[in-house]
Order: structure tokens, then C-alpha cells, then sequence
């Protein structure tokens, strides 16, 4: 995924960075004919580090900035606390980021309206699920009851009208996951193309890809498909090519794995009271220092602050 936003300003077109933003994003989730990686980003640490390791584009994941705010991923945490955990994201990292919004918390008022500050805030594009309100996390409980196809298509069109072409609108079924049916999944997903989405996103909770990968041979790409394999992550990546699978999303892997490296620390301290055989095993202060440029700010000092 190339990040078009510097050629835009550097070509002296005015745009808005978020449209540039959106703009890249289109091209990889609706236009590429390459596979594209997002990388989840929780807060604006795990982003500056998922950009740091190479990743083009973030995914704004819903249970990993709960979690990082404390809360389950029921709706606990506003909509208002999410899009301040984006704004974060965006800026430490300058990527283009597409946020997990979940059913949109709410009808198609509050759904237009959380799109609108999205896109204020500078996110490339949003993805919102065919759950009820309030929702809980696609791997908690069996067969979650779905929205209504109307009424979720009305929420689609709502974020459509208001956004227009500035984010990337991803539809994201849970008809497999919640146990409904591969009809009901490739029923849903034509709805939702007519509805205005630009993407589908289609969620299984089988530790195997054979479900994702009957839906899109079903599906016939239609409009481009994006997956989370977050419990079929065995699948080799060439599977995915090979089924025209537009998107990957690793969708919690950082939150995860900082909850582990924590958790770890943690109980070594407060076993030991010291911190003394921990430290080779963690980041050094320059580490930090250096992963938010510190040195920039000590030059700007020097030119701006004593002159």
C-alpha cells in the first residue's frame, strides 16, 4: 500500500489530508489487484510502531482500544472516547487508517454522525457490522441476533450521504460468525453493495479459512472482500491471493501481545522488587526517545526557544 498523501501536496493539489488519506486506502481495499495488510493500532504507540515496522495502513480496532481504556468490547466506551483513541492514531502516525465502528452505536443518526468525526479527525475510512445495539465481541456467546438488512442498509446509506467520497465505507457481515448461514451472508452482502459499500467484510469465527473461502467463491468478488483471520491464522497468506481476497486486517495482534509482555513485567517486579533483571529484556528510554524524535524537538528548541 503506497501512502499518496505526500505526492498530493507536493504536486500542489489542495486537498484535504484525510481525502488523501481515503484515497490511498481506496486504491488498495477497492482498486489494487496486490493483497493489502492493516496492521491493528489501539492507541498512538501501537501506531507509530505498526509504521515503524513497515505497515502502509492501520486498523483502528474496537476491542483493542476498549481494552486500553479498560473496558470490554460491549459498546462500553463511547463513541466520543474511540474517535479521540483515532485522532491519537492518526497523528502519530500519518498512515490512513480504517476504524472499526462497530453497528455504528446506534440507528443511522448516531452511525452518520460518528463518520462525520472520523473523517474530521483525519481516519481514511470506517467499517461498520451488521450487530445489534449495544454489541459484544464476535467471539463471546452463539448466534448473536443481526439487524434487521433494512435497517442496516439505512445506516450505510446515511454514513454514504454524509461522507460521501471522503472515507472508504466497508460492510462487515456477521452472518457466518453468529451462525446464520452462508445464505444469509451472501444475502447480506449483496444488500449492503447496493447500499453504497465499497468493501465487504466477511468474519468467521472457524479456527480454518473454508468458510471465508466458499463465501468468495460464492461471492465472485463482486465488490472487493476483506477478512480478520484472527482464528484461522494458520491459513498460508497465499491462500488468500489466490481466492482475490483484497485485505488481510491482523486485528489485535498488538494489544495482545503488549497485554503478555506487560502482565510478564509485571509479575517479575513485583516478585523480585527490582527491577535490575527485567531491564535487558525491555525497551530502553532511548528506545522511546527515539521512536518520537525527540531529537527534532531538541533542534527546534535550539532555532525557535534560544535563538
Amino acid at each position: 500500500m503506497q501512502d499518496h498523501s505526500q505526492s498530493f501536496l507536493a504536486d500542489g493539489i489542495d486537498q484535504p489530508v484525510d481525502f488523501s488519506r481515503a484515497d490511498t486506502l481506496r486504491a488498495e481495499i477497492c482498486s489494487s489487484s496486490e493483497l493489502s495488510f492493516l496492521m491493528e493500532a489501539h492507541d498512538g504507540l501501537s501506531a507509530a510502531i505498526a509504521k515503524r515496522a513497515g505497515f502502509k495502513g492501520l486498523w483502528a480496532s474496537g476491542l483493542s482500544i476498549a481494552c486500553s481504556l479498560g473496558y470490554r468490547d460491549a459498546n462500553e466506551a463511547s463513541w466520543t472516547q474511540l474517535v479521540e483513541a483515532v485522532e491519537r492514531i492518526v497523528d502519530s502516525s500519518e498512515l490512513p487508517v480504517l476504524v472499526d465502528g462497530d453497528g455504528g452505536f446506534g440507528n443511522f443518526n448516531n452511525a452518520r454522525l460518528l463518520a462525520r468525526k472520523l473523517r474530521d479527525r483525519g481516519a481514511a475510512g470506517i467499517a461498520l457490522e451488521d450487530s445489534c445495539y449495544p454489541k459484544i465481541n464476535s467471539f463471546i456467546g452463539d448466534r448473536h441476533p443481526l439487524a434487521e438488512v433494512d435497517e442496516f442498509c439505512g445506516r450505510l446509506r446515511a454514513v454514504k450521504d454524509m461522507i460521501a467520497e471522503d472515507l472508504v465505507l466497508v460492510a462487515r457481515t456477521e452472518a457466518l460468525i453468529a451462525g446464520h448461514g452462508m445464505y444469509e451472508a451472501i444475502a447480506r452482502a449483496h444488500a449492503y453493495r447496493d447500499a453504497g459499500a465499497d468493501a465487504i467484510l466477511i468474519h468467521s469465527r472457524s479456527s480454518s479459512a473454508d468458510e471465508i473461502l466458499s463465501f468468495t467463491r460464492t461471492w465472485q468478488n463482486k465488490l472487493p472482500v476483506v477478512v480478520i483471520p484472527t482464528k484461522y491464522y494458520r491459513t498460508p497468506t497465499s491462500e488468500y491471493r489466490r481466492a482475490r481476497i483484497s485485505t488481510v486486517i491482523w486485528a489485535n495482534q498488538s494489544m495482545r501481545a503488549a497485554l503478555a509482555a506487560m502482565r510478564q513485567v509485571c509479575d517479575r517486579i513485583f516478585a523480585q522488587q527490582n527491577a535490575a533483571d527485567i531491564e535487558p529484556d525491555i525497551a530502553t528510554l532511548d528506545d522511546v526517545f527515539d521512536m518520537f524524535d525527540y531529537k527534532e524537538l531538541a533542534s527546534s528548541e535550539a532555532r525557535y526557544l534560544h535563538p
